[in-house]
């Protein structure tokens, strides 16, 4: 009887001598990749111009790693990256020497990601293109947000080939419980753990297929901003119960009443969510 999972997977592959590509980088790639042709199916069945579709795919690109590479710094990791801006704004990892000097950088990609960062960052990048659609603000959230539901699940896919964001400690007898072999020593003993990367993953999954189907019926669609209330409700308050069983990530700059940073960074998102959604409704 299989009693937990021993997690110790590879981080890149190796497409030729000196040049490979980490996993997690990979499920970046695929999840806008991915989000682009769905996206371009929107625009095919609501008649929209092609033209803005490579505009917004850039400006989403930019608000999403900008806004989570800040969210992160700012967010999680704040006293570490202090000291090393360089590892803050590019993707490589510091190498020392044995007498403590800096004799060179390994790029690792952008690992230290912040999911409430990339929201804020997103939500800003649509402001800046509104005006070229001659649509509302929440007409484009309601179709962005459907891409970006997919977009959480390969990145937490990617999470869990880097053994990070783990869940606590759970019971050995949990035939899906993991020991992740990899794991940063930060976090405690490698002991059987929650994965809970493949929660997120899941639930984040059926958000994303629920989204879908209000999206095909017309009626609700056309609604301004019921897809993107709903979105926000349920991704943030999955988020926000999830929380509970994952271990700390970083130096986090909120930890009260027994919530951690990306639950309270989550509080506002469903307030905001409930919000867009009863407008909406009322409207």
């Amino acid at each position: 009887m299989l009693k937990y999972i021993n997690w110790d997977p590879i981080h890149k592959f190796i497409l030729w001598k000196g040049f490979s590509i980490h996993i997690y980088s990979l499920m970046f790639f695929l999840s806008f990749l991915i989000g682009w042709y769905i996206m371009k199916y929107i625009y095919k069945i609501e008649k929209i111009n092609q033209k803005y579709l490579d505009t917004l795919l850039v400006y989403t690109v930019l608000g999403t790693v900008i806004g989570a590479r800040l969210g992160q710094i700012f967010f999680y990791d704040f006293s570490y990256f202090s000291d090393h801006w360089i590892e803050a704004f590019f993707p490589v990892k510091e190498n020392y020497s044995k007498l403590g000097i800096i004799k060179g950088y390994e790029f690792i990609g952008y690992r230290g990601l912040s999911s409430h960062g990339a929201t804020i960052g997103i939500i800003l990048s649509i402001f800046f293109i509104v005006k070229k659609y001659l649509k509302s603000f929440f007409w484009i959230c309601d179709r962005l947000c459907i891409v970006a539901t997919l977009s959480a699940v390969f990145i937490r896919i990617g999470n869990f080939f880097n053994s990070e964001i783990v869940g606590i400690p759970c019971n050995s007898a949990l035939p899906w419980s993991v020991k992740f072999l990899q794991m940063d020593t930060g976090y405690g003993e490698i002991v059987p753990r929650h994965p809970t990367q493949i929660y997120e993953s899941i639930i984040y999954f059926f958000i994303f297929l629920f989204l879908c189907s209000l999206y095909r019926k017309k009626n609700i669609r056309n609604i301004t901003g019921y897809i993107s209330g709903i979105f926000f409700i349920l991704l943030w308050s999955s988020r926000f119960l999830l929380e509970f069983m994952k271990e700390p990530q970083g130096y986090e700059i909120i930890n009260m009443y027994s919530l951690n940073t990306g639950q309270w960074l989550s509080i506002p998102c469903i307030i905001f969510g409930i919000f867009i959604f009863y407008f909406s409704i009322k409207k």
